[in-house]
């Protein structure tokens, strides 16, 4: 071997090595996005463990969950949706959730109601602005959101900015493939936003979510996002088994994205029916049965701590408290008992 090829070798394992340590200090996220809990309460729904209603985030901090999860709609009363997730309802839950010692991730839609791959509409009270307009008002929304959570003593621990936005944010503008300036102009005013609005001294992890768990989809999306200069933390991905997610297409794109862009990886969307939907794929990897949702939550696990260097960095559940036609992927069933995947997390994995 060549000094020149030996010396090449020893400067990766070295970088390696420092992103493996920087990495490992940060812990482990074990989480979930329970932002319709305060609505299901609201409702009348009890939650029940053992027989006994109970606190869902007492229930989940039990069960070694130490993260949630939070979207944030700009207007939702803008939107005929009327969801429940404004800053004020935000910000309650953060509080629960803080108190009970939990981490925050703050999940901005940049949308007044369902921001995902089919959908990034722009805020009615921004529909009418010029690009220029939009950036300035996405950084200055950031800003004034991040400082709002401060002054609370609320800080997120880490911030989305925007909501799986494989195909852009905040359409027209920045819709992907046709606008990437538009749209790097725009994630960066938001991270601008975040590092403007934080508290001295501290300052959130961004992440950057998209819904693509194949390793070709999200190179392009992320090989394009560094060609225009946008700087992030955290690679968030969404697996859902229902719309075709396979457990081994999972693990091999969280390796080769982590080892690629040498950043943490979070899967942070994933859910599993306890109950049949009529859509799961015949080559699923588990049954929509209580106990397939237990094995689809563990093996998803599994695959993220399986990555090298520490890069693999959590799992959120999306929605485990939820009502009507969610209720089938929450972790709890008709009469509000929890179901087995409560306990994923009650043994410690390994990779």
């Amino acid at each position: 071997m060549s000094i020149g090829r030996l010396s090449f070798r020893i400067s990766v394992f070295i970088v390696f090595l420092a992103v493996s340590l920087s990495v490992r200090s940060q812990s482990y996220a074990v989480g979930a996005d329970v932002s319709f809990l305060a609505k299901c309460e609201q409702d009348g729904v009890v939650f029940k463990e053992n027989g006994q209603p109970m606190d869902v985030l007492a229930m989940l901090r039990e069960h070694h969950y130490h993260w949630v999860r939070l979207r944030l709609f700009h207007d939702p009363a803008a939107s005929a949706d009327h969801l429940p997730n404004d800053l004020p309802y935000t910000l309650a839950l953060a509080r629960r959730a803080k108190a009970m010692g939990f981490h925050l991730l703050l999940d901005l839609h940049y949308s007044d109601s369902w921001a995902d791959p089919g959908q990034q509409p722009t805020p009615a009270a921004w529909s009418k602005l010029k690009h220029k307009q939009l950036v300035d008002q996405v950084h200055d929304y950031t800003r004034d959101t991040i400082a709002a959570f401060v002054r609370e003593g609320l800080d997120p621990d880490m911030v989305q900015v925007g909501n799986e936005i494989t195909n852009g944010m905040l359409w027209p503008d920045g819709k992907l493939p046709d606008n990437w300036d538009n749209f790097a102009d725009l994630v960066n005013a938001g991270i601008r936003g975040v590092t403007d609005g934080r508290a001295p001294g501290r300052r959130p992890r961004i992440m950057i979510h998209i819904h693509r768990s194949d390793y070709d989809g999200a190179v392009w999306f992320f090989d394009n996002l560094n060609a225009h200069h946008v700087s992030f933390d955290v690679i968030g991905l969404s697996f859902y088994p229902v719309f075709g997610g396979r457990i081994a297409t999972l693990r091999g794109t969280l390796h080769d994205l982590a080892l690629r862009y040498r950043l943490p990886v979070i899967v942070v969307e994933t859910a599993q029916n306890w109950t049949p939907s009529g859509a799961l794929p015949k080559k699923a990897d588990f049954p929509e049965t209580p106990e397939g949702q237990l094995d689809s939550l563990r093996a998803v696990d599994a695959a993220v701590r399986a990555v090298p260097f520490g890069l693999g960095q959590g799992v959120f559940w999306w929605e485990p408290a939820a009502e009507g036609g969610l209720r089938s992927r929450s972790f709890f069933d008709n009469e509000g008992n929890v179901l087995p995947v409560i306990r994923a997390f009650d043994s410690p994995s390994k990779p």
